[in-house]
């Protein structure tokens, strides 16, 4: 966090990028990714969340828009790590690089270009770079994924609620396989 005397891990776990391709996992960015895809865009043009997910939406031709679940944060940690600062207009909170921010983008060139590169393959598949899977289920496994991990990160779950989310789980899955 900026200001804490603790270096700055500009990518998601471990402090490098690709790390959610690895192992088997299949993700369409790891969270370092998508923070330099964000940095990127609003270094191009100062905006707000909604028009970040268009124009991620739109930079991957239709087919992979993030979750507001997945902007949100992400905008949140490029603004506490001094990457961006909002500006409030037009009751909107946009967000504009800082020249840590360029800095940073500087610095992570060689990975924006093969993300920006992954982007145009992904519009060109027309499945976000990710075969056999289509849009709609990708985008509720990530939407799935991010609503366990903001809760799970939110604190311990008393007993009750981990019933109630394996039974969710559990009644989902047996939807799925019914489908």
């Amino acid at each position: 966090m900026a200001g804490s005397g603790e270096p700055r891990r500009p990518h998601g776990r471990g402090g490098h990028h690709g790390g959610g391709r690895r192992g088997g996992r299949h993700r369409l960015f790891d969270y370092g990714e998508m923070r330099l895809l964000v940095l990127s865009l609003i270094a191009q043009k100062p905006t707000y969340g909604y028009e970040l997910i268009r124009m991620i939406e739109e930079k991957f031709g239709g087919s992979y828009a993030p979750s507001p679940g997945v902007i949100y944060p992400t905008l949140t940690w490029l603004d506490e790590a001094g990457y961006a600062r909002v500006a409030e207009a037009d009751g909107r909170k946009n967000y504009h690089i800082t020249p840590e921010g360029e800095a940073f983008l500087n610095a992570s060139r060689a990975a924006l270009d093969e993300i920006l590169s992954r982007a145009a393959t992904g519009a060109a598949e027309g499945r976000g770079g990710r075969r056999d899977v289509p849009m709609p289920v990708m985008r509720g496994m990530e939407n799935l994924r991010t609503a366990l991990r903001l809760r799970l990160r939110n604190g311990g779950l008393d007993k009750d609620a981990e019933e109630k989310i394996a039974a969710l789980l559990d009644d989902a899955a047996r939807a799925i396989g019914q489908v």
